[in-house]
């Protein structure tokens, strides 16, 4: 065992407020594993939010593991130490259970590379009763989990405040010593998925059909925490190691009303749910207890019915707001002020279609007019940097488009500038873009990505366009990584070769050149309606308004 890496894990937990120890004794032992390193994973609510949900149960001891940091990585491959549990520092190979929390398919890469480092085989076929049990959840899961399927044992699809409650009855009542009769009973509960209860077949690229075996339903339906009220989702732990270290977070509501086609928030969340004024008013003073700055969280806060409210709230209470972005048709000066009060310096609006023909296509439901208008009014409340989120490569986007796109972004520096030379201040506009990805459960699923030429060609442009311009600064996601992105998006259980051969090769591009199946036509084909999808074993979201919708899109 490494002493150095064991020792970094005591520095951590030193420094970690809220952490509740137990003891292991006759409890059954599940290590809650993030595939990515411990500041991107203490900075997700959902991963605190189980992690609390199991160490409320008293039969339960869970710990946390994370991908390693370069140095502690290669202090793990120099000493042959596997893989150890922050709290314990226990190997994951003596849990009962290794629960995986995913967030972002880019983080699959990484899965592998865990089993590897904990000395546990990687695919379920090679895993017998002394190995963990293994499972997992997490937006990521329940979006697409094909591409993993082969290393779990199960999958939860959809929440886990809905889920556990069930799932832990039927471990508590069956035990894990028979897993092939715990799966089939298991198989039948809502929300679990049991990938190895289902038989695919293949032709080339194409999912040809599915099989559900011993009683497994033909599609698992995703579950939902029906009354939002009945447990807050906060900072359960606060350590200065985050990105958000000098706030404690709180979820004000759950999906999004919005409904916009690229967007799987939108309808893998549904319903949308608002937490009560009352109950998050209560968070909010739990958490002034230990942060003057309370971040709001949601898929749609400014959405929160009760938000000026709310806000005003913190601030008489002493505290500071922190939103990550704003609706462009839900601002008011009250909201601003608070914002302004609270020391933000920056907000950022999403319009994400430069034109207002992209902006119909995607049901954002905005004109320019009203994205002007909030860039007015931000400006006339003295806060002059703007970051400006836009989407590029959306299907049928064309030079006007992006011409389109060009014009607005100057008429709102024009109108930054002059503000900044008026109160003698520095402004600045942040274009942030990113390429189109389609992604399961949203009308667009059955898109193709763009081609990364393309893209190139189109940052190119924009970065002739408006990035050189004094007080506007363009930042942009790599069509390399978004390819990537995709790929895990749309791809089917075959991609768990190319997922083992990624991490032995440790470059993802080199085990795509070895893949059998055409990488770039999983990501760039565009797919018939009446094909069946990967993802579709699981029901996260209604198929038929999906079709509507993109029908409604492209008039077909």
């Amino acid at each position: 065992m490494s002493w150095k890496i064991v020792e970094k894990h005591r520095r951590i937990l030193a420094q970690e407020e809220g952490v509740t120890s137990k003891r292991r004794g006759g409890k059954l032992t599940v290590c809650l594993v993030y595939p990515n390193r411990y500041t991107v994973a203490m900075s997700n609510l959902g991963f605190q939010a189980v992690h609390a949900l199991l160490n409320a149960e008293t039969d339960i001891l869970c710990e946390r593991a994370f991908l390693p940091d370069p140095d502690d990585l290669r202090e793990y491959r120099k000493g042959g130490t596997q893989l150890l549990s922050l709290e314990s520092q226990e190997p994951l190979s003596s849990f009962d259970v290794i629960a995986f929390s995913v967030s972002f398919e880019s983080d699959y890469l990484n899965i592998p590379v865990i089993f590897d480092l904990a000395g546990i085989p990687a695919r379920t076929v090679d895993r017998g009763a002394s190995h963990p049990f293994v499972m997992g959840g997490g937006a990521a899961l329940f979006l697409n989990p094909e591409p993993v399927a082969d290393f779990l044992d199960l999958v939860c699809v959809g929440e886990a405040e809905a889920l556990l409650p069930g799932l832990l009855d039927r471990i508590r009542a069956e035990g894990l010593g028979d897993r092939e009769a715990f799966l089939d009973k298991a198989a039948r509960l809502p929300g679990i998925y049991v990938p190895s209860r289902y038989e695919v077949t293949y032709d080339g690229v194409r999912v040809v059909s599915r099989k559900a075996l011993g009683g497994a339903p033909e599609q698992v339906q995703r579950a939902w925490m029906a009354e939002p009220d009945d447990r807050a989702t906060v900072s359960e732990i606060l350590t200065p190691g985050t990105e958000f270290a000098d706030m404690y977070l709180v979820e004000v509501s759950r999906g999004c009303p919005r409904g916009c086609r690229f967007c799987a928030a939108g309808f893998i969340y549904l319903p949308f749910r608002q937490r009560s004024l009352e109950s998050v008013k209560a968070a909010v003073t739990e958490g002034l207890r230990s942060r003057h700055k309370i971040g709001l969280v949601g898929a749609a806060v400014s959405d929160y019915r009760e938000i000026g409210e709310l806000c005003r709230y913190i601030l008489d209470q002493g505290g500071k707001v922190s939103v990550s972005s704003l609706r462009v048709d839900r601002l008011d000066g009250e909201m601003i002020e608070v914002l302004k009060a609270s020391g933000h310096k920056t907000v950022a609006l999403a319009p994400e279609g430069g034109s207002q023909r992209m902006r119909d296509l995607i049901n954002k439901n905005l004109t320019e007019e009203q994205i002007l208008a909030a860039g007015d009014l931000l400006i006339g409340h003295d806060i002059l940097n703007l970051k400006l989120y836009f989407i590029i490569g959306l299907p049928t986007e064309t030079t006007v488009d992006l011409e389109e796109l060009a014009a607005l972004v100057v008429k709102i520096r024009e109108r930054v500038v002059a503000a900044a030379k008026k109160n003698k201040r520095l402004g600045e506009v942040i274009l942030s873009v990113n390429p189109f990805v389609p992604k399961p459960f949203t009308p667009f699923q059955w898109c193709g990505m763009e081609g990364e030429a393309s893209l190139d060609k189109k940052l190119k442009y924009l970065q002739q366009a408006v990035g050189k311009l004094p007080n506007v600064r363009l930042i942009a996601e790599s069509p390399k990584d978004a390819y990537l992105q995709a790929l895990l998006s749309r791809g089917d259980r075959r991609l768990s070769t190319l997922l083992l051969r990624a991490a032995e090769l440790g470059n993802w591009k080199r085990a795509a050149r070895e893949f059998a199946i055409d990488t770039d036509l999983l990501v760039h084909r565009s797919i018939p309606l009446d094909e069946p999808l990967p993802w579709n074993v699981i029901a996260s979201a209604d198929p038929e308004r999906l079709k509507r919708e993109y029908r409604r899109a492209f008039s077909v």
